[in-house]
């Protein structure tokens, strides 16, 4: 710290000088075609500033320079690693018109990391179904952190998050499960006559990330169910009657009540579904649980 002894009754001019108090990479460790940032803080030194970013091999060989721009004190930037890069990396910031230079740590160059063939246990799932989500991962270390992500596919790619959870490496790949529930209320989900693009049936797919490489699975598809029961006024029931169910994809499913006057049907397309007894014309619709 600098100290100034001056009269206090008068007016002074101060020149305080500029500074390159930091130059830092967002992480220690980097593989080939990974994308970094790099952040370079300042003191004193105007908007708009040009900041020059030279980045070496450990060796000291050049391999890129970039220029940015200071904007409160601080100036940004992102850099893909190259296949030249070798053992470890470094950038030296410069403000020449300042005639300050900063040199940062070094950053470690790790063997790249793939990730790939990402996979649900099962492509099609029920409510309450435990499924295995697994993908394959080379280059990473036992024991480093990735993510999981799922998603509600949308056929205009305005996918929905559904949730987020860690996932840590081993043995050249990782694991986890999830057990799905629909979230919502399927009669919400337009029908075939109802959407102008036909019914669009929900379906899932999730992405592994292990150190920013990112694998995508298949899309899993959702079924659903239904029970039927038809009852007298009484309670007793109505048995053997034949029912047509007219489903949400525009497809029609018959069926015949047993001797109590139930039935239950799996792997139907999830939506409204309206039941038709036509030996009871009377009769439009039955309890649908």
């Amino acid at each position: 710290m600098q100290e100034y002894r001056r009269p206090t009754d008068q007016t002074h001019k101060i020149k305080l000088p500029s500074v390159i108090n930091q130059a830092m990479w967002d992480r220690t460790a980097a593989s080939i075609e990974e994308e970094v940032e790099f952040e370079i803080f300042t003191h004193f030194v105007s908007d708009g500033a040009e900041m020059n970013i030279r980045i070496h091999n450990k060796s000291g060989k050049k391999l890129d320079e970039l220029t940015g721009k200071v904007f409160g004190n601080r100036t940004r930037g992102r850099y893909i690693i190259p296949d030249k890069a070798k053992d470890a990396i470094y950038f030296e910031a410069e403000l020449k018109k300042h005639g300050l230079k900063k040199k940062s740590e070094d950053m470690v160059i790790i063997p790249p990391i793939f990730v790939t063939n990402a996979r649900w246990s099962q492509p099609i799932t029920h409510r309450l179904d435990i499924l295995t989500l697994t993908a394959d991962v080379i280059g990473a270390n036992d024991g480093t952190e990735g993510w999981i992500e799922i998603y509600e596919n949308d056929p205009q790619d305005a996918h929905e998050l559904v949730t987020k959870f860690s996932i840590i490496v081993e043995g050249n790949r990782v694991e986890s499960q999830w057990m799905f529930d629909y979230i919502g209320d399927t009669n919400d989900i337009p029908t075939a006559e109802e959407s102008e693009l036909g019914y669009i049936p929900p379906k899932y797919f999730f992405k592994v990330i292990v150190r920013r490489k990112i694998a995508q699975s298949d899309l899993l598809e959702f079924k659903d169910w239904i029970e039927i029961e038809l009852k007298e006024e009484d309670d007793s029931p109505i048995a053997n009657k034949k029912y047509i169910l007219h489903l949400p994809d525009g497809n029609d499913k018959n069926g015949t009540l047993n001797a109590n006057g139930y039935a239950r049907e799996d792997d139907l397309p999830p939506g409204k579904v309206v039941i038709e007894f036509p030996e009871m014309p009377a009769v439009e619709i039955a309890d649908v649980f």
